[in-house]
């Protein structure tokens, strides 16, 4: 089997450092495997992406000497494919109609104990009162019903398995059980949105024949609802590699919101890409 790893960044800023070793981690896998690199533009927030941080995403990885396969992937191109698997899931019984507004979401959380509220788990509205709300104008989101999905899978929903080849946030590696009941009922289709991440990225995943889904660690817990997805389509499950999150002198992690020094700030200092890839523990020789 060809291994096929992917960097899929969102033109939401400018890259940093994080993106640098993640993109970076993506290439030497496939290369070490005589693989494909792919990668991923994740656009679907059409309210926070911009065409001026596409280019420069593009930028700043051919001045990290990294070299992929196009096209580039779009997701904002592709919503007919996450409206197919949507459609398939509502049709399937799997999916309902959420009304509950963010505001009213962030005020459940605010008074959960300790901070640390429960997996959203709700239902579909009564007939009537949904016909009502839906007349009204109402927003809603689809959300994916936890309790469906455990019905329809029987006892596979508990063995939903699949095999990281990084490290877990306890330094899990191997063969492992995922747990999709931990997220609760996600969200799978917004209506500022048209669809939401996990649904996504697991349908982007499926058609570009990804096999090694390469990401950061705080992002380990989203291979659960991304595995039930997967069985619930009929999709394929890559394997998962979750790496290290960098951080900074002051020990925060590298991130937008934090205004985190960007490649093209480093570029614009003189910094070489030599010099940063060495930095981040790759060879100069290396994809």
């Amino acid at each position: 089997m060809t291994v096929v790893a992917r960097f899929a960044p969102s033109p939401t800023g400018l890259l940093h450092r994080g993106h640098a070793f993640s993109a970076l981690t993506a290439a030497k896998i496939a290369a070490d495997a005589g693989g494909r690199l792919l990668l991923r533009i994740e656009d679907i927030d059409l309210s926070r992406c911009r065409p001026e941080f596409d280019d420069a995403i593009l930028e700043d990885l051919a001045w990290l000497g990294l070299v992929w396969e196009t096209p580039v992937r779009r997701q904002s191109e592709h919503m007919d494919d996450y409206r197919a698997a949507i459609d398939r899931l509502r049709e399937d019984g799997l999916l309902y109609r959420c009304f509950r507004t963010r505001a009213e979401l962030a005020e459940a959380s605010a008074s959960a104990p300790h901070g640390l509220p429960p997996p959203f788990l709700g239902e579909a509205l009564p007939q009537a009162e949904e016909a009502r709300r839906l007349a009204a104008g109402e927003p809603f989101a689809w959300r994916l019903s936890l309790a469906a999905a455990r019905a329809r899978l029987g006892d596979a929903f508990e063995r939903l398995a699949f095999v990281e080849t990084g490290s877990g946030p306890d330094g899990e590696r191997g063969p492992l059980v995922a747990r999709p009941d931990a997220a609760g009922d996600i969200i799978v289709a917004r209506k500022d949105l048209g669809v939401a991440y996990h649904l996504a990225v697991v349908v982007d995943d499926a058609l570009q024949g990804v096999t090694t889904v390469v990401r950061g660690g705080d992002l380990f817990e989203a291979v659960g609802p991304q595995r039930l997805l997967q069985a619930l389509l009929g999709l394929p499950t890559p394997a998962y590699h979750h790496h290290r999150i960098l951080t900074g002198p002051d020990g925060r992690r590298y991130a937008k919101r934090d205004r985190s020094e960007t490649l093209r700030a480093l570029r614009e200092r003189g910094v070489s890409a030599a010099a940063l890839r060495a930095e981040l523990g790759f060879p100069v020789s290396s994809p």
